[in-house]
């Protein structure tokens, strides 16, 4: 292929080519072209406009080719038609602009990036190419520098809507919502019927978790643009957390009939995932999970083994399968909820290999002693994620393999599929008995260990975990001894509820509650009860069978349209309102609380 031209990259060129980009496939979110999108409306109108006058160059009809396919979602052939326009002229910043949209939407983020640079270098004065460099910073986790990048751009052009969605986008990403707000009310003021202005506004109001608004504006945006499929699908997400999963299901439809990229495509398919298991539709949901394996779906994950892939047809017994954690820490536990059914498929003569988080293999190796259990490794390979299963050393002997949650389409297919098992998960015994000894130093009453967050909290994450100044009513119970079972730094919220409410929470000694796995399952174990929100410790309590009261959110996917936890029979769910709305829920939990510590020995000598 061609070569780029030898220029000197700037210090923020060279900064997109070398960030660190770290990635979240198991998060659904919002349509990415929120903030525009490669090859849009307006870069098509520009490029056509540019191209009609470079009729007397010989390459003006590859350009334009490229132009088309890219107005037709063809990337391939766009890419194709630059390339051949490369062949004749290398230094052809129209082509490599051409270039650079084409592999965006394939996929290609690096190679798009370098495209970019060589577009940016060739056409100095084409300002509008430092937004598309934003957009893909920005695209690829780069916030800050995409918002100087935006900023820049719209100095060039004060009056484009593009310019202050994206800006208003990059705001809204680091938690400047105020901001972002501010700079679309004057978009919005000067530009009311645009709809990409009002489906920016919705996200804004729904990384807030006020999604009832959000349908507001993203009806706004359907009502100026009744093609705009973005917007349906963002309205779709939006609708299903405040409850209205069949709103969600048509939503999702619709927007799938659209045509568009193959990322965004594969991004609308995972997300339909969510949306059938949030309404019971349980086989039909983890059938569709199976988008986030697609390739085209930009957060995939790609696995190294060179063995054929299981499929929900495949015969397993006597058969040598190799399992591969995917996702977060806590889906990790979660989804090996049915790994006993997969062993008892296996057979006596069947061998189970199972890849986890390494924090999580002596407590999956106690668990399934059947299995041969070893830690899996991610790297980044440009800008993907790769995983492999490196104490794997024949893998010859594999005769299929599977991410962890696929074969969840053969094995839970209906909640009745998940059986009312105690536990599946088995802490140390001997660890058990010494923190439940330990214990006896806490203050008297029943042990109730206490979590509140997650170590990884973003403005999208936030509405899940109820802010600490909300667990007063629970703290409040007397009678009851509280546990830190919280990882992370959170001595600031252990010194609020003594200053300000004068209660202890005690604090286990010699434990890392953050990396010993093994421990914080004895630990939880030896509780008398666990509460928190859903994150990788509550999962772990709940998988050994603990009994957890678990504080959910409106159209959490893992109650599966129940109002339990088919997962845990040890879970009892207690679900707010609404997002942002911890009041009722918080003291629902301090009145079953006090009623517990009444009923318990303790409580029952008190009151005698």
């Amino acid at each position: 292929m061609a070569s780029r031209p030898a220029v000197k990259a700037s210090a923020s060129e060279v900064a997109l080519l070398g960030a660190d980009v770290v990635v979240d496939p198991a998060r659904p979110r919002a349509a990415f072209s929120a903030m525009g999108a490669a090859g849009s409306a307006s870069t098509l109108a520009r490029l056509n406009a540019a191209v009609a006058e470079l009729k007397a160059l010989s390459i003006q009809a590859l350009l334009q080719q490229g132009v088309d396919a890219l107005g037709a979602e063809r990337p391939k052939a766009a890419a194709d038609a630059a390339l051949k326009a490369l062949e004749q002229d290398e230094r052809s910043g129209h082509a490599w602009y051409v270039l650079a949209v084409a592999r965006e939407k394939a996929g290609d983020f690096k190679g798009s990036l370098q495209c970019y640079e060589a577009a940016l270098q060739l056409l100095p004065h084409e300002a509008e190419i430092a937004n598309d460099l934003g957009r893909l910073a920005y695209r690829l986790g780069m916030k800050p520098l995409a918002e100087q990048l935006f900023i820049r751009y719209l100095e060039h052009q004060p009056t484009s809507i593009e310019a202050a969605n994206n800006l208003a986008c990059a705001l809204r990403d680091q938690n400047r919502y105020v901001e972002a707000i501010d700079v679309l009310k004057g978009a919005i003021g000067v530009h009311p019927a645009v709809a990409q202005l009002w489906n920016t506004l919705g996200t804004v109001l729904s990384e807030q978790g006020e999604f009832e608004t959000a349908v507001t504006f993203f009806d706004e945006a359907v009502r100026c643009d009744p093609k705009m499929f973005r917007a349906r699908y963002n309205r779709g997400n939006a609708r299903l957390s405040i409850g209205d999963g069949a709103g969600a299901h048509e939503d999702n439809t619709a927007a799938l009939k659209a045509v568009m990229a193959p990322d965004e495509a594969a991004m609308m398919r995972l997300a339909r995932s969510t949306i059938l298991l949030v309404n019971g539709e349980i086989g039909a949901g983890w059938d569709a999970y199976e988008a986030r394996l697609e390739p085209q779906y930009s957060d995939v994950t790609h696995f190294m083994i060179d063995r054929p892939q299981w499929t929900p047809q495949a015969d397993l017994e006597g058969r040598s399968l190799l399992l591969m954690g995917e996702q977060g820490l806590g889906d990790e536990v979660l989804f090996a909820n049915m790994i006993p059914d997969v062993l008892e498929a296996l057979g006596p003569d069947g061998r189970l290999h199972l890849a986890v988080e390494k924090r999580l293999v002596p407590l999956m190796q106690r668990s399934f002693p059947a299995a041969a259990v070893g830690a899996h490794a991610t790297y980044r390979v440009d800008t993907h994620t790769v995983r492999g299963a490196p104490f794997v050393k024949n893998s010859e002997a594999i005769d299929l393999w599977a991410p962890l949650a696929s074969p969840l389409r053969r094995f839970r297919r209906t909640v009745d599929a998940y059986p009312d098992r105690p536990a599946f998960l088995v802490p140390d015994p001997e660890r058990v008995a010494h923190w439940r000894r330990g214990l006896e130093q806490a203050p008297p009453g029943p042990k109730i260990g206490l979590l509140w967050k997650s170590l990884k909290v973003d403005g999208a994450r936030q509405r899940y975990f109820s802010p600490f100044e909300h667990w007063a009513p629970v703290l409040a119970t007397t009678g009851a001894a509280f546990v830190n079972l919280q990882y992370g730094d959170c001595a600031g919220e252990i010194a609020e509820a003594r200053a300000k409410l004068g209660v202890d929470i005690w604090e286990p000694p010699a434990i890392d509650l953050k990396d010993d796995l093994d421990e914080v399952a004895a630990l939880s174990s030896a509780l008398d009860l666990v509460i928190g929100p859903a994150n990788a410790t509550s999962n772990i309590a709940a998988a050994c069978g603990a009994p957890v009261w678990l504080i959910s959110t409106p159209a959490a996917w893992p109650r599966l349209g129940t109002d339990r936890y088919p997962w845990y029979p040890s879970v009892t769910v207690f679900n707010s309102p609404g997002f942002n709305q911890w009041g009722l829920v918080m003291s629902e939990v301090a009145q079953a609380l006090e009623r517990l510590v009444a009923a318990s020995p303790a409580g029952a000598a008190r009151t005698a």
